[in-house]
């Protein structure tokens, strides 16, 4: 496996306290590692997890301090860790599973959607399954194909699984730990391309907002920009540009995917009166489309112009060389926005 080294690592001598100034590698690890200290019977599998400390390293250092029997480098055998981590969890663990790139899961999509969404209500409650998922995702980092997936629809059509993205260093830390308290299985969207971010995260503090619940990450009154993961940074962006415009634009952290906050975005649409939304998949039969759809109808009488979304276009994930050409950027969010007042 190629190596992606991130500048995250741990220095000797245990875990961080306190406030600090961490990339969103170093968060998650930190959010792993606190987990892992507060219970026991959480564990972290996945493809060089262990002495690696994965791709990207965020799980470095963890099995060092854990030990081989809860940080678990795994055969490359994606449906094989989802069954494993099924059936640890049926005997009480609470097992974390890292799937190296986005573009691996599909090998797991039997397990995770026949199994892991389904046994809680094939049981009547009788059976939970605990299991995180954590799935880096999304382009932008130059990689080669099945490397810069978006495959977070596919997910979120699925009953019985939330799906959250993180989008910053403090939510990578609180979310993490968040999603392994969950009683139900997480699918844990991380945007590969923000790993190296870095922000001020207080690894003491409580975390501001539930799981299931979205951010008003810059507040505005004349459009609603709704965003997750990746985008989040290039909405904001785009917010700094059109206010040289004369423009003020709401950015929404929508975090939760499944469920969704659907009040927050319904609140800010129905004062704004207009809405975009932007995502790195593409946007035929994107989680835009049932964003667009819930927004009409719960906000049609306060629309001043159609929800429009900003997105990937309908065809594989080009070669690295192209990637700029296919991903959103400030440019076409910006021209949605513009679009919306020609209504």
């Amino acid at each position: 496996m190629t190596t992606m080294t991130t500048g995250a690592s741990r220095t000797a001598g245990g875990r961080s306290g306190g406030a600090a100034t961490l990339t969103l590698v170093r968060a998650i690890n930190e959010g792993l590692r606190r987990a892992m200290e507060e219970d026991p019977k959480v564990l972290v599998m996945g493809e060089d997890v262990g002495k690696l400390g994965g791709v990207f390293r965020v799980t470095d250092g963890l099995q060092k301090d854990f030990g081989e029997d809860r940080v678990i480098d795994t055969p490359l055998a994606e449906s094989g860790i989802i069954g494993t981590a099924i059936g640890l969890a049926l005997r009480g663990y609470r097992p974390v599973c890292e799937i190296q790139f986005d573009g691996f899961v599909f090998p797991a999509a039997d397990q995770i959607i026949t199994q892991l969404a389904k046994m809680r209500m094939r049981s009547l409650g009788a059976l939970r399954l605990p299991v995180v998922v954590r799935i880096p995702f999304g382009g932008g980092i130059g990689a080669v194909e099945h490397h810069s997936e978006s495959p977070e629809v596919h997910f979120t059509h699925t009953g019985g699984l939330r799906v959250v993205a993180c989008s910053n260093p403090a939510d990578g830390y609180h979310m993490i730990r968040q999603a392994i308290r969950c009683e139900d299985p997480v699918i844990f969207f991380e945007p590969k391309r923000r790993y190296w971010d870095k922000a001020p995260v207080d690894l003491d503090a409580d975390p501001d907002l539930p799981l299931d619940k979205g951010r008003v990450v810059r507040p505005g009154t004349d459009v609603t920009l709704l965003a997750y993961g990746p985008m989040v940074r290039t909405c904001l962006e785009a917010a700094v540009a059109a206010e040289e415009d004369g423009r003020s634009l709401e950015v929404i952290d929508l975090r939760s995917l499944s469920p969704l906050d659907t009040e927050l975005v319904v609140e800010s649409v129905r004062r704004t009166g207009r809405c975009v939304v932007v995502h790195e998949a593409p946007v035929f039969s994107g989680y835009g489309a049932e964003l667009a759809a819930r927004i009409t109808e719960q906000c049609f009488y306060h629309l001043e112009a159609p929800v429009l979304r900003v997105g990937g276009f309908s065809t594989p994930y080009p070669p690295s060389r192209l990637e700029d050409h296919y991903l959103p950027d400030l440019d076409r969010v910006l021209d949605a926005v513009d679009r919306t007042f020609a209504y």
